[in-house]
């Protein structure tokens, strides 16, 4: 019985999917992800039977039980064990049924692109989550947040203001590692009154003085 390969794509540009994850790709008799990193693999996928990841996941677990006996590889974007579909995987399939193929994580490549170091960083996820990070940045001086609607950049600008920390060093990125990638710089303060708006972001905020 083949293992299920699950593969992480990267922050979103092609050009990031490490070597040995292509080639998992390439060798697979079925290839199953989100419509979107479907997309971004089209050159990859000749031949192959490709099934979306979508609403009915109990329906695509008896479908991979199904067909085992051939090479399966599951796509996400990022790194499949950083908040991404690995849990849900481990759920159904035991740990040694999964091949899991490591791929570059927004917070990972948010890091790099500000020049910070992030081992020393609190990281976590306000998506749908309850976190007081400001707890989390007074114990650690340096957090990295993945976002929401609710828990957007602004709004954790003006609780940290709220908290008195408007000097907070703040950076936002979007759309991360496309052609179109933006990162944005603030103090929470300056943060707390600003008025545009954001796509789909990675917040990173540090405590020290702005210079």
């Amino acid at each position: 019985m083949e293992k299920i390969f699950v593969l992480g794509l990267g922050p979103g540009n092609p050009e990031y999917i490490t070597p040995i994850v292509k080639n998992a790709i390439v060798e697979a008799d079925i290839v199953i992800g989100g419509k979107r990193n479907i997309q971004s693999i089209s050159h990859l996928l000749a031949d192959k039977e490709v099934r979306y990841i979508d609403s009915g996941l109990d329906k695509l677990v008896r479908y991979i039980m199904e067909n085992r006996e051939q090479r399966i590889a599951v796509v996400v974007s990022g790194d499949p064990g950083f908040y991404s579909f690995l849990g849900y995987m481990k759920k159904n399939f035991k740990s040694e049924e999964l091949q899991v193929l490591p791929g570059i994580s927004s917070m990972q490549y948010m890091f790099s692109r500000i020049g910070e170091m992030w081992a020393d960083a609190y990281i976590g996820s306000v998506h749908g989550k309850k976190i007081d990070y400001v707890k989390k940045l007074e114990k650690y001086r340096k957090i990295g947040l993945l976002t929401d609607k609710e828990n957007s950049p602004k709004n954790i600008a003006i609780t940290l203001k709220n908290r008195g920390y408007g000097r907070a060093r703040i950076w936002v990125g979007e759309k991360l590692s496309y052609c179109d990638e933006r990162i944005h710089f603030f103090s929470a303060e300056n943060l707390s009154e600003y008025e545009g708006e954001f796509g789909i972001n990675v917040v990173v905020v540090k405590l020290e003085d702005l210079s």
